[in-house]
């Protein structure tokens, strides 16, 4: 029978390239699985992080084989980015890809009467064939999902075909009722004494249904009668093992949870499961988390998935890439559904060999997990126009989606549009249903854009799914006002933002899905922006999950069943003036507001209640009475605010506006822009204008005032934008400078011959 052997424990470490040791290393560092080398410089702050190869090394025993030609595989649940397997001094396997399982059989390099050297090089330095090339988060190096060994005899379920289970259920409810599971596996060396026995257990044990087939044709259909569905309130699970026999006895045997669903999308109806139309509301999750980077335990992933679904989210995105069989393990049995991904985003590589890459980690995400019940969507790329669009580029997304419908045609295929993307681009009708990334209210115009854009939208395309994959703005728990405004950065401007946003998805059931950006900060070593450098602050929770901020409970009231009220601005706990705005969160009807134990105001609203209340001198305490839920906050009356509630860079960068128009002098801006050859423009890339160092210290500065972005060559997120014009960029942020600032900086350019 199949044995697996956990070896996350007792690996020696080295943080630079030191080449293949020929014996276990004395004077490495002493490390556990998972790890990775980036669980501090990956997000704190410094501008940087460490990619690079590294060195892993451990010794075990091989185990033993009870039978003649049993195998023996090395088992890698995922390696950033890059990674070589060695036993005994020779290479067994070589991945790329920095999120997937990946196996090696090691069997003929292993020595059965002394100790097995096993070494893994990983790298997570760029690699010109490997997805991700370049996006807006930390790329972690290290083996930070741990590592197996798998034995088996010389017949089994395969373990070479992409890191798959060798076993593949896909249950379909019936219209005369019950359920049709068709089941099949994959037998390595099988011969006629093999069969495959199947049976399905319900959630209590109680064997359902069960069949058996040849070990070389294995494939069957059995039937569960009355069978439970899967859903989002009741994520019921069968548990489906297949055992391979030999005779009288069993060789090998590998078990999955299934569930029972129907679902698919309509243009007006928006997502439909179970034959109930259900709109998806939910977030986006990164897979890292403070100090630990994406080196994370089964208990973290769980915790990540209940904190999801104390906010009553139905839906998550999991974005960019693959993540840990234990986060869908989570989703399945919590009853979320998920969007899952490949990391095609952001910078199109036209090299073939890329492509091949983008193919395998397709193939590598879908079967690996074509079992989970939560996955309803299969996600080709994100944001992939940033850098415009190409013949090239449209076919390769045909191709993935041809090979996501080949290798999976039960579920539904997505793509997430940048904000930029046409709204008449042949991008549009390649997958099953489409999504766009919009910051109105952040990067460019107003919050108030975003439900007219999305109902023209789908008035154009009356025959598309739409849904918004990202949107959301950075929050930070320092950054405090009574005027909360577009890139302050404070956790006001970010309540404010999601207020607004929840209300327009609420008022539209026809939009498929939609997913905040982000659930949870995570790193992105190249940021620098509202007080926390190193991290993406737009998370409705603190990176170290500690601090829910006042935007989570925005959702909460939405989405939750279970009462709830909630008083924003705990954080803004010194405030000046004679009055101050209480804002409350709840599901209820109905809040009563208290001020040291006085009645302030009973109000009638729907999730956002608004009171205006005075305070005294000193410490107030405030108490909000929804019935069956009640919050209590304390606020000091204050003469002067403290100053860490408003970041110099927001009072410094309406000066830098202001200063910058101060040079123009007299110049027209209302006249036509001018695009004279030879010259630079607003029409060229960051990349060309940066071969002429005065050009690019105009342009970079205009960027800096517009977007908060600090553009460099070479540095941060260059790779994302130097491919983008300056018009391009500076468009995405259009509300957020005064009018007339694109063509000032247009005719500075054009004073400026080409290189």
């Amino acid at each position: 029978m199949r044995n697996v052997i956990n070896l996350n424990e007792g690996w020696k470490f080295i943080q630079k390239d030191a080449g293949l040791p020929a014996a276990l290393p004395a004077d490495w560092q002493d490390v556990d699985l998972p790890h990775t080398w980036n669980a501090v410089d990956g997000h704190d702050g410094n501008g940087s992080y460490d990619r690079r190869s590294c060195w892993y090394a451990k010794t075990f025993a091989a185990p033993k084989q009870p039978l003649p030609g049993g195998r023996v595989y090395v088992e890698v649940l995922a390696a950033g980015q890059q990674a070589r397997v060695y036993v005994n001094g020779k290479e067994a396997v070589y991945h790329e890809g920095g999120y997937s399982i990946f196996r090696g059989d090691v069997t003929d390099l292993c020595r059965t009467d002394a100790e097995n050297l096993l070494v893994i090089n990983c790298s997570n330095e760029y690699k010109d064939s490997v997805y991700p090339q370049s996006a807006d988060f930390t790329f972690y190096g290290g083996l930070y999902r741990g590592v197996n060994l798998i034995s088996v005899p010389n017949t089994h379920f395969d373990l070479d075909y992409f890191g798959g289970p060798g076993v593949t259920v896909t249950p379909k409810p019936c219209d005369w009722g019950g359920a049709i599971f068709e089941l099949n596996s994959y037998v390595a060396n099988p011969d006629e004494n093999f069969t495959v026995l199947y049976s399905i257990l319900d959630a209590e044990g109680n064997e359902v249904a069960g069949g058996c087939r040849p070990a070389d044709a294995p494939a069957v259909s059995l039937y569960v009668p009355d069978a439970r569905l899967w859903g989002i309130d009741d994520p019921y699970l069968y548990t489906v093992t297949a055992t391979l026999q030999r005779r009288n006895e069993a060789y090998d045997q590998v078990t999955v949870k299934a569930g029972v669903r129907s679902f698919s999308c309509d243009p007006d109806r928006g997502f439909i499961l179970n034959g109930a139309e259900t709109p998806l509301r939910g977030v986006s999750r990164h897979q890292d988390r403070l100090y630990k980077g994406n080196a994370l335990t089964r208990e973290d992933h769980y915790e990540d998935a209940k904190i999801i679904k104390e906010l009553g989210a139905n839906t998550i995105r999991l974005a960019h890439y693959q993540h840990s069989q234990d986060f869908y393990d989570a989703c399945d049995e919590l009853g979320f559904i998920i969007w899952a991904e490949i990391p095609f985003i952001s910078v199109f590589n036209k090299d073939p060999e890329a492509h091949v890459n983008c193919m395998n980690q397709l193939k590598e995400l879908i079967i690996q997990n074509y079992n989970h019940p939560s996955i309803c969507f299969w996600g080709i790329s994100n944001e992939i126009l940033i850098g415009g669009i190409s013949e090239k580029m449209v076919e390769n997304h045909k191709e993935l989606n041809a090979l996501a419908k080949e290798l999976d045609p039960t579920r539904l295929t997505t793509i997430a549009h940048v904000s930029m993307t046409p709204v008449d681009s042949p991008m549009h009708h390649i997958t099953d249903v489409i999504s766009w990334n919009h910051y109105f209210g952040w990067y460019g115009r107003k919050m108030e854009d975003n439900g007219p854009w999305l109902d023209r939208f789908h008035e154009r395309h009356p025959d598309l799914c739409v849904g918004l994959s990202e949107y959301g703005c950075e929050g930070v728990i320092t950054n405090h006002g009574p005027n909360p405004a577009c890139k302050d950065y404070s956790e006001e401007y970010q309540a404010l933002y999601h207020e607004h946003m929840a209300k327009v998805l609420d008022e539209r059931p026809w939009i498929w899905s939609s997913h905040v950006w982000n659930m949870f900060d995570f790193g992105c070593a190249a940021r620098n922006e509202g007080g926390v450098a190193g991290r993406n602050n737009k998370g409705l929770v603190t990176m170290d999950r500690k601090t829910k901020k006042d935007s989570f409970y925005v959702y909460q009231a939405y989405w939750s069943k279970k009462p709830m009220v909630h008083i924003c601005g705990r954080r803004y706990a010194q405030r000046a003036g004679e009055t101050t705005q209480v804002r409350v969160y709840s599901n209820q009807p109905v809040v009563t507001l208290y001020v040291n134990g006085q009645i302030v105001e009973k109000q009638s609203a729907r999730k956002v209640f608004v009171f205006e209340a005075a305070l005294k001198e000193g410490m107030n305490i405030l108490v909000a009475d929804a019935g069956c839920a009640k919050d209590s906050i304390t606020l000091e009356k204050v003469e002067k605010e403290p100053e860490i509630y408003v970041l110099p860079e927001v009072n410094e960068r309406a000066e830098g506006v202001a200063n910058w128009f101060s040079t123009v002098g007299s110049m027209d801006l209302a006249a036509p822009m001018e695009f004279p050859e030879g010259k630079y423009s607003i029409k060229d890339t960051m990349e060309e204008i940066s071969r002429c160092p005065e050009a690019m210290e105009m342009a970079a500065k205009a960027v800096k005032l517009a977007t908060n972005f600090t553009v460099e060559p070479g540095k941060g997120m260059w790779d994302m934008m130097r491919s983008m014009s300056v018009e391009g960029i500076l468009k995405m942020s259009s509300g957020l400078v005064p009018d007339g600032f694109l063509e000032s900086l247009n005719a500075k350019l054009i004073q400026i011959d080409k290189v």
